[in-house]
């Protein structure tokens, strides 16, 4: 396929998987101990933009979807497509078919953090709680995803270069010492506070709203708009990192730029949503598996199906025994890990292992 066949191919793809995420948005906002039809959804929009003075809605239906279902399907849409963009893209620059935010310490440090906020707020961080109500955890978790990634990197740097292997040795350390350091704050806990550690650790949308959408989307944004322009630049480096530097691309700088990008989103999503694990390993693998490996297809369509996935996931999660929810970590868990263990599989038959 020629150049422009290419990308009038991927555009198409592309197109196709963003009319799927308005149709599980669309599905999101619909289903739950409310029921809003399609038509009531419609009514409702156009009434509140002024195009319609129609009201075939009650307004319990416009209460619940304006307050309680769109923010969240918004902060599904924003967390699910963060967390994927950021797989694709470390993925392409570790050129490790593993490597997702976790690897190099984003999720563990916000974890850490979160926990240690969870603990001791009253003996060390009254003063965040103060200054910051409510979004005190969430930042005391973004501080905790930057500090992690930003050792981490330091580790990995020598004569100006930051070499993979030891950024992700470095990953693995770091890790498992802040994995240790959680686990001693758990243990220090109280019945309540390990409540909270527990329900947090799990992932959940079920704190949406508004301030915190508002609250991440310049982060997220910022992310998801610059992840993608490094799709070229993720090729050529497929090919080794000397192969690009001859090709005019500065592999420092993208490294740099990479790691910065995806730990901002990845941080500010971690922060709100707590740990959601899988979107950011397997989705990419999907889109190579069942479409390319060229990086101007799998990394913005990474965005598109990790929202979707997501968004489907959530209602899952809050309807499946409604009026309980099931923390939506377990769900992508659940969902990835067998989605994974596939992958792996016809991975090994391609190559003819274990025939």
């Amino acid at each position: 396929m020629n150049k422009s066949g290419a990308v009038k191919s991927y555009s198409l793809l592309l197109t196709l998987l963003f009319v799927v995420l308005i149709a599980a948005c669309v599905l999101s906002v619909c289903v739950g101990a409310v029921k809003i039809s399609a038509s009531e959804l419609w009514s409702i929009i156009t009434n509140r933009i002024g195009v319609s003075s129609h009201s075939g809605f009650t307004p319990q239906q416009e209460a619940v979807l304006l307050n309680i279902r769109l923010p969240r399907v918004l902060l599904g849409v924003l967390v699910g497509s963060t967390l994927a963009i950021a797989g694709a893209s470390l993925q392409g620059l570790f050129r490790n078919p593993l490597a997702e935010p976790g690897l190099i310490g984003i999720s563990s440090g916000a974890s850490l953090f979160a926990v240690m906020m969870i603990v001791l707020e009253h003996r060390f961080f009254s003063f965040m709680t103060s200054a910051f109500g409510y979004h005190a955890l969430a930042i005391a978790a973004f501080i905790g995803a930057c500090t992690t990634t930003f050792f981490v990197y330091r580790l990995a740097v020598g004569n100006g270069k930051a070499d993979i292997t030891t950024l992700l040795l470095a990953g693995i350390a770091i890790n498992a010492l802040a994995g240790s350091f959680t686990g001693l704050l758990t243990y220090m806990s109280t019945d309540e506070q390990l409540r909270n550690i527990t329900f947090w650790t799990l992932g959940s949308l079920g704190g949406a709203s508004w301030k915190t959408v508002t609250g991440i989307l310049p982060f997220v944004l910022i992310s998801l708009v610059t992840l993608p322009f490094f799709s070229k630049s993720l090729n050529a480096l497929a090919l080794g990192e000397s192969q690009a530097g001859h090709m005019g691309i500065n592999v420092g700088l993208l490294k740099k730029l990479a790691i910065v990008m995806a730990t901002l989103g990845v941080g500010a999503s971690v922060a709100v949503s707590g740990m959601i694990g899988f979107v950011g390993l397997v989705i990419p693998h999907i889109l190579r598996m069942a479409f390319s490996a060229d990086h101007r297809l799998v990394v913005p369509g990474a965005a598109l199906l990790g929202a979707t996935v997501l968004v489907l996931a959530d209602v899952i999660a809050r309807t499946i025994f409604a009026p309980a929810e099931l923390p939506i970590g377990i769900l992508t868990a659940i969902i990835g890990s067998p989605v994974f263990i596939y992958i792996i599989l016809a991975e090994r038959r391609r190559r003819g292992i274990g025939r």
